[in-house]
């Protein structure tokens, strides 16, 4: 499984994006860079991220710094695989 690519598929659904997501690199800033990526968006892709990967997130498992960067976002994701 490309993590990546799925993490980005998860963020370009949730956002409605269009595809925008598939050209982010992992030092892609999201959290105050893409305007889409508000508190109610944080919550969406959370939550699709637990239905695709299979795993929990628990409220004090996650914050800020995890959607700091694409790959922030996937060492969270790897991190919860592993």
């Amino acid at each position: 499984m490309d993590i990546k690519k799925e993490v980005l598929a998860v963020v370009d659904e949730v956002l409605s994006l269009g595809g925008r997501a598939c050209s982010y690199t992992l030092d892609t800033p999201l959290l105050g860079a893409v305007p889409e990526l508000d508190s109610m968006a944080v919550v969406g892709v959370i939550n699709l991220m637990e239905e695709r990967f299979g795993f929990v997130v628990e409220d004090d498992e996650i914050d800020g710094s995890a959607f700091a960067t694409v790959g922030s976002l996937v060492d969270f994701v790897e991190g919860k695989l592993a």
